[in-house]
């Protein structure tokens, strides 16, 4: 038996009170979790002994008490806010903490202050990457770098360790994580100052501004306390390339106020809306069509700039800079400040938009050729592609195409095999259209399709060919005598009995009649068939014998029989 029991048997005021004491803690109603109430009984080097009316005292490291002084504001007697994270320990002591009680009312302010945009007091202890460790009722945030302060600083020394008003930006109690901003506190009291000063300036107020900055885009001015952007398209009815180059920190300039968006508090102004626009009446001052004089202001990889005049700047495309090169690249052609001639394509006034041309002040080389469809011409070879030649006319540098079809009649693409670069050839000019140039060397040859029309061929005669190759699929047959015009006769089309339509029983330079059954001089096809022949032939001799022959029972093969033997004694008679 233990002690205690022997003590219980034998002490029955140890029961009593046992139970009056339990009674007691349960009238305390303390709650793990949660923040109590405790007083402060003792203050050590170490620790501060407080009373939470529990079975024991707590004890709390002096390290949760040195944050905002309150270390040297306790003494004994002192009622304090404790969180309880235990009522009893595996040692039989209450576990209690001071910092997590602050943290936890931090946070239940935090959210309700986070709702309400509400400004807070915090420090700044530390830099992280990224931004700072801002301490805010005792509760660590961050604060990104760029919301120290509405412009980059460099040096933040005198913000280290002192007040500064915050505002919560974002919270996460899960992730405990909260994002404060300095800067939302500065510009939303400058905002305040703005929507003041905004009451004593309108849109269309001719002001005078102070030069705070200037960026590649434009200049920020300063308007009696007001911020307003002067953006690099308002500085001037012409083309400004740095703003810098115009003003300097601290001038003064005279602007008119163009647009004020109350909701951002942001001010637009213009210097060029002082001044009249050149473009409302350039109708009156330039025409279309008509040559003047300019400095070419900028080069991009598509045309030129030129100033016509201040204000007025037209482009130069690069189609428009030389007559042999439509894609030529513009710096080869002029140069930054260079003065030139150019001609008006277009003025468009509402885009205030003028296409120029540089080329039309010079000699176009298409006049000279102009005429030239027909004539015959010698190039150059500069370039051998897979199906075409191109070549240089030596008298006006433009160049030409001749396609592998119109090397020879017989439109073979090996023929490109026979030319080099540089090689100086006869052609003729047989299409000039759209700034191309067409070339034709076949054309300074006699055409074989002549044959077709010096002799009146047509579609349905009969005409003597020569064999001249034959293959599995048919034959290819010579129609005239220098064997330049070759025509393929399908197997199909050899014979009007198929088991006689079989090209091996042919022989080159056999003799061969056929029938033309497709004759198209300009697309230059032309269709042969012996069967067709065939065909006719037959259709005459049935004409001619038929009815006889049907009478007598007697038999085709007779009547061609019969036929061939009048044939044959007329002959003899002769």
């Amino acid at each position: 038996m233990s002690t205690e029991q022997e003590l219980k048997k034998t002490n029955p005021l140890h029961k009593e009170f046992q139970n009056l004491l339990e009674e007691d803690f349960k009238d305390r109603k303390l709650k793990e979790n949660e923040i109590i109430k405790a007083n402060v009984t003792e203050i050590t080097k170490n620790f501060i002994v407080v009373d939470c009316k529990a079975k024991m005292e707590g004890m709390i490291p002096v390290e949760e008490f040195k944050n905002d002084d309150e270390l040297s504001k306790l003494k004994v007697g002192s009622t304090i806010d404790v969180y309880l994270e235990r009522i009893e320990s595996f040692k039989g002591e209450i576990v209690i903490s001071r910092d997590k009680a602050r943290k936890m009312k931090a946070w239940k302010k935090m959210e309700k202050v986070f709702e309400s945009q509400e400004e807070l007091t915090g420090y700044i202890t530390g830099k992280v990457k990224g931004g700072f460790i801002t301490t805010v009722e005792g509760l660590p945030c961050f604060m990104p770098s760029s919301q120290i302060d509405v412009r980059p600083l460099k040096k933040i020394d005198h913000l280290m360790n002192t007040p500064v008003k915050v505002i919560a930006t974002r919270i996460d109690k899960n992730r405990g994580n909260v994002c404060v901003s300095r800067r939302a506190v500065l510009e939303k009291s400058k905002n305040a100052e703005v929507a003041e000063a905004l009451k004593n300036i309108n849109e269309g107020d001719v002001v005078e501004s102070t030069v705070k900055s200037c960026v590649e885009w434009g200049i920020f001015l300063d308007i009696n306390g007001v911020d307003a952007l002067l953006h690099v398209s308002d500085l001037s009815h012409g083309r400004v390339k740095k703003p810098s180059d115009l003003v300097s920190i601290g001038q003064k300039l005279k602007v008119k106020i163009t647009k004020i968006d109350p909701k951002t508090n942001r001010v637009s102004a213009s210097i060029k809306a002082l001044t009249e626009d050149p473009y409302s009446n350039i109708e009156k001052k330039y025409k279309v069509g008509n040559i003047y004089e300019g400095t070419v202001t900028k080069i991009m990889d598509y045309g030129c700039f030129v100033r016509i005049e201040d204000g007025i700047e037209g482009l130069i495309h690069n189609s428009e800079l030389d007559w042999l090169n439509r894609n030529i690249k513009p710096s080869k052609v002029l140069s930054v400040s260079q003065n030139i001639k150019f001609k008006i394509v277009n003025i468009d006034k509402e885009s205030k938009r003028i296409s120029l041309s540089y080329k039309a002040t010079l000699n176009n080389p298409w006049d000279k050729i102009k005429d030239s469809v027909g004539k015959e011409v010698k190039i150059k070879i500069n370039n051998i592609t897979e199906k075409a030649i191109f070549g240089e006319l030596s008298e006006s540098g433009l160049t030409g195409m001749l396609h592998y079809k119109e090397l020879s009649y017989e439109e073979n693409l090996e023929e490109l095999k026979k030319f080099k670069k540089n090689d100086v050839i006869n052609v003729k000019i047989i299409e000039i259209k759209d700034d191309k140039i067409r070339f034709s060397k076949r054309a300074l040859e006699k055409d074989p399709l002549d044959f077709f029309k010096n002799n009146n061929k047509k579609i349905g005669d009969i005409i003597t060919t020569r064999i001249h190759e034959v293959s599995k699929t048919g034959v290819k047959v010579a129609i005239d005598r220098e064997k330049k015009l070759i025509v393929t006769i399908r197997k199909a089309d050899l014979a009007k009995a198929s088991a006689d339509a079989r090209p091996e029983v042919f022989s080159p330079g056999n003799a061969l009649d056929a029938k033309i059954t497709e004759l198209d001089l300009k697309t230059r096809k032309v269709k042969l068939s012996v069967k067709a022949a065939q065909l006719d032939e037959e259709k005459s001799l049935i004409s001619k014998f038929g009815e006889n022959a049907t009478k007598s029972g007697a038999t085709l093969r007779g009547i061609f029989e019969k036929a061939i033997g009048s044939k044959k004694k007329k002959k003899e008679e002769k």
